[in-house]
């Protein structure tokens, strides 16, 4: 009853798609596909995974019984939404790397059971994902308006400084764990500078775990995160006229202890080159070699409140997920020194 009480009409007027604005100037991919590949070692930028293939491997990877922290974070964010929305008092909700939105919707239900309307602006790099969930979900919640924006967010989002407070920035996933270390900082702190008194960020991060769960994640029965690693060659291959082979590259994931992170790598099976004609260069391969294609770190408490503290934030709540472990902090931006 409460949904009828707020429609707005033609869910398709409620939506609205932007592309996100940069702060600054970032590589082309083609720049950042030949900087990788001819580093040593080489590797290729995590984002570029997420094209429509990409990401509706993802949505099915997250269904698998290996990978838990979808479902695990999932839960817990059903836990806590309710105590959550109440804090927060958003009426803005804003989502960095926001997919298909499906946990979001565990916030605007409490949002809808406590009588709150925010507004939802969701950030991605794909259109064609932000479009779909933005459709799914003005249809779902009919008060719902939607401001999605489209581009990299790693890039800065200065451009979210004029949202309308309090709002709650939500970055789920365990997403945080992607950032190599020289960017953790400058991302958070560049998060900090774009929110507001009364503000909150809602962080996932995934906790430190036995190794043998972390490599069932990764390397899934059903072989769909081999092929969403597989995919960025398919990518590459389109954007940038590559012929680089899908049937000569397999997946690899392992658990790195000394660095708390699963490392993510596609593997040549053969000595072979691939050719990228619109940047008009050939890369060379032997036979095992590696590309890093993603990191996900795994953190403990107290790490992460380090982290948020050292970019001028004051964690409000910790919750945490037992077996497997998943964190889930509420933070506010503290007083600019």
């Amino acid at each position: 009853m409460m949904k009828q009480a707020r429609t707005m009409g033609n869910a398709a007027k409620r939506i609205v798609l932007h592309p996100l604005q940069a702060d600054r100037p970032g590589r082309s991919m083609a720049e950042e596909v030949v900087r990788g590949l001819s580093a040593s070692p080489k590797h290729l930028p995590c984002k570029y995974f997420y094209d429509h293939t990409g990401s509706l491997l993802f949505e099915q990877i997250c269904g698998t019984d290996e990978y838990y922290p979808w479902r695990t974070e999932d839960a817990l964010l059903a836990e806590i939404a309710p105590a959550l929305i109440d804090r927060a008092a958003p009426r803005t909700i804003i989502e960095l790397g926001s997919g298909s939105s499906r946990k979001t919707r565990r916030l605007l239900d409490a949002c809808e059971t406590a009588g709150r309307y925010p507004d939802y602006m969701p950030l991605d790099v794909c259109p064609n994902m932000l479009a779909a969930s933005a459709e799914d979900l003005t249809e779902e919640y009919p008060w719902l308006r939607v401001t999605a924006l489209a581009g990299d967010y790693t890039l800065g989002f200065s451009q979210l400084s004029s949202h309308r407070s309090p709002a709650l920035f939500i970055f789920l996933g365990s997403t945080i764990g992607n950032f190599p270390d020289h960017e953790l900082g400058v991302f958070l702190s560049g998060l900090r500078a774009v929110m507001h008194p009364g503000d909150f960020l809602l962080l996932g991060a995934d906790l430190e775990k036995d190794e043998r769960v972390l490599q069932a994640a990764y390397n899934d029965a059903a072989g769909l995160t081999e092929a969403f690693n597989i995919n960025i060659l398919n990518v590459i291959n389109r954007e940038l006229d590559g012929d680089f082979s899908t049937d000569g590259f397999g997946h690899d994931a392992k658990y790195n202890r000394a660095q708390s992170r699963v490392e993510m790598r596609i593997v040549s099976k053969w000595a072979q080159s691939a050719r990228l004609g619109r940047c008009d260069a050939t890369f060379l391969f032997s036979a095992g070699e590696p590309v890093l294609t993603e990191i996900s770190r795994k953190f403990s408490p107290g790490r992460l409140r380090d982290l948020l503290s050292a970019a001028q934030f004051s964690v409000d709540t910790l919750h945490t997920a037992p077996g497997p472990s998943f964190a889930l902090l509420l933070a506010t931006p503290r007083p600019s020194d």
